[in-house]
Formats: C-alpha cells, structure tokens, sequence
C-alpha cells in the first residue's frame, strides 16, 4: 500500500487523555491525507495505557467509533512498544482502500512504581522478573554479553545516545527539542544498571501518531514488509546477542523490496536502549557480525553521514510512548523522504527508508521499508 498522510503529536508529559493523543495525531494524517474520516474504511488501533492507568478504558474500538463519528471496523491490536509496527503491517494486508492507524498513550500519568510495574507486563513475570529481571537489567545482561563477545565498549553506548540527543534538539516534536546534552553529561550519568548510564535509556513519554494508508498510489510506498516473533523468556533463546526476530522480519523485508541493506538511505531503529540500536545496525544488516561498533565510531550514521540513523532522536530522545513509537517512526521516515525535516533533514536527501520496532526484548520485530517514487 501506499501512505497517504502522516501525523503525529509532540511528545511530551501533557496530561491529556490518551484517545485525545491519538485524535490529534489522526487529524493531522487526515489533512496530510486531504482526507475526511468519511474517506476511511477500517481503522486499527494500538494503546495500552488506558487499560492499566488513570482511565480505565478497555473498550477502545468502541470509543473510537463514538469520537470519530464512524462505523467502519476497528482492529485493536496491542502489542506493547511494538504495536505501531505491528499496526501497519496488519493495516498493509487489508482489503480496504483506505485505512487509519492510529496510537495514543498517556503512558505518565501515575507515580512511577506503578507505571514501572504495568511496563513491565511486557516481559515474562513469572521466572525472570522475581529474579530482578527488570527491563534495564534484562537489557543490560544482554549488552554486557553482546560487549564481551565482540569488544564494544560503554563509549560506543555513549556515542549512540549523544548522536540521537543531537538529533533531537533539531526535532519540534521530540522531547529534547532544543535542550542538547553534552557527551560529557551522557558520560558522567548515573548508572542504572551497568554498563547503562541514565542517558542509556529510552525515555518514557505521552503521545499520538497516525498513518493513513490507501491502495491509491502516491508519493511514498510501503515496498517491504517483514514480522517475527520470539521467545517471551528472553534467556532462553540460543543467542542472547543478537535478536533473531529482528534478523527475520529485516530478510522478510527486504526480499520483498528486492533490496540489500546498503541501499537504504536513512532508517529509524528501535534504540529503547543504546545497546539495542548498536547491535541492529548488525541485525538489519547494515554492519557485519560484531561490527556496529565502527559504525558508530565512524560517523557515517549522523545526519551529514551516508546512512543517518535516528534523525528524529529516537526513543531515547524524542520519547517513546509505547505503542505511537512505530508509527512515530513511520511519520519520521515519510518527513524524511519528502525532505520536509527542516534542520534534522538528512543531508543525502533520501529516497529510500527504513523503519524498525520493537515489542518486548525482541519478542516482536517490524521492519518496513518504504520508497519515494519521485525522481
């Protein structure tokens, strides 16, 4: 399919509603689209937070009919941080001519106990978690194996959050919109769980992103597609370095654009942690086995770089609200293409990218890849 319109709200700790977030978001895609929501016939729908915060409101399909006055099926599909990825690949395989997706979460509205404890129900409770198995230390296990086996150090980590805080001083809708922070500052954070520093880990957010989707061509075309899955128990897999899932959807993707990983030209990774963007630069096929590190180092994946990578600042920087992170990175992507980003435009002026999401410790992977068909 094609994407018609992209819309997103600025991320941030504004204590609206969360169906407000994702209305904003679908207004904007709507006249991006220069659509009305009468042109729209189905919508899927990825949030969370309603069903664990202040708001307590499950049925959500049915709240979206009322506040968007339709009657066209909804598809709710919650998949934790992966959803909006999950949301588009699904919205890419209906029979409809056009469809919205759309997220939104106020994701911060409770003391943080509790927002942590609702969180981490994307992870296996059972096993790991009374082991203190937390998302950060979880995480951090993974990195300190991944550093081990292939040599990267907590700079390469540092170096990762500095080029994303970087890129999202330049983004009006990112967090850190005009509020740099020094490699020094990322350097001297407090630890979390070693090797992670604050400045290591992604940034819980509010926030609404949406998509319009329609089989009537346009400028932007989804041209790979790729989903994976794996094990809940993320020390049960056979190799806790790397996330398979990732590794599978990219293949599913690119095999579908009938491309390689070194024509894409600008990409949004899934940077929850540092240590995640540093070893999918490999995963995504964009460096060999164990080489990310001089990825990094080599200042090819900046924003004057070959390859910018996270020009919106990411998760780490411009926010991760859950479940509007994959579409924020489709709203992103689509910016970049139509090199319409202002200061953070990607110097190369791209015309093929990559958007990457992740659910869960690599438990569920997107990939899409999506092309500008203007020469």
């Amino acid at each position: 399919m094609f994407v018609k319109g992209v819309g997103m709200t600025k991320f941030d700790y504004s204590q609206k509603p969360w169906w407000k977030f994702a209305y904003e978001a679908a207004i904007e895609a709507l006249e991006d689209a220069g659509m009305k929501i009468s042109d729209i016939e189905a919508i899927v729908l990825s949030a969370v937070s309603s069903a664990a915060g202040g708001e307590h409101q499950t049925h959500k399909v049915s709240l979206l009919s009322d506040l968007f006055k339709t009657n066209v099926p909804i598809i709710e599909l919650p998949a934790v941080c992966g959803g909006g990825g999950i949301a588009v690949w699904t919205a890419n395989r209906l029979n409809f001519k056009n469809v919205l997706v759309v997220a939104g979460e106020k994701l911060v509205d409770n003391r943080s106990e509790v927002t942590v404890d609702w969180i981490l129900s994307a992870a296996e409770r059972v096993i790991e978690q009374p082991e203190g198995m937390l998302f950060p230390v979880q995480n951090a296990l993974v990195a300190q194996a991944y550093m081990q086996k292939y040599g990267a150090t907590k700079d390469d980590l540092s170096l990762v959050a500095f080029k994303n805080h970087q890129n999202a001083a330049l983004n009006p809708k990112a967090y850190y919109y005009k509020r740099p922070v020094s490699l020094e500052k990322i350097k001297e954070s407090p630890i979390i769980a070693s090797p992670f520093g604050l400045f290591d880990c992604s940034l819980s957010v509010n926030g609404g992103a949406a998509v319009v989707l329609s089989k009537e061509k346009t400028d932007i075309e989804i041209i790979g597609s790729g989903f994976a899955t794996d094990y809940l128990l993320t020390f049960g897999r056979k190799d806790i370095t790397h996330f398979k899932a990732t590794q599978i959807a990219a293949k599913q993707a690119f095999s579908q654009a009938k491309l390689r990983p070194e024509d894409i030209e600008v990409a949004e990774v899934h940077d929850a942690f540092t240590s995640v963007e540093l070893f999918s630069y490999e995963d995504l096929g964009f460096a060999k086995e164990g080489e990310g590190k001089e990825l990094i180092r080599s200042g090819r994946i900046n924003l004057d770089g070959n390859l910018p990578i996270n020009p919106s600042g990411g998760l780490k920087a411009k926010g991760h609200p859950i479940s509007a992170t994959g579409l924020a990175q489709i709203y992103e992507i689509v910016s970049q293409l139509r090199e319409k980003c202002g200061e953070r435009q990607a110097k190369s002026a791209p015309k093929i990218g990559l958007c990457h999401n992740i659910g869960g410790a690599g438990g569920t992977v997107t990939v899409h890849i999506l092309k500008n068909l203007k020469t």
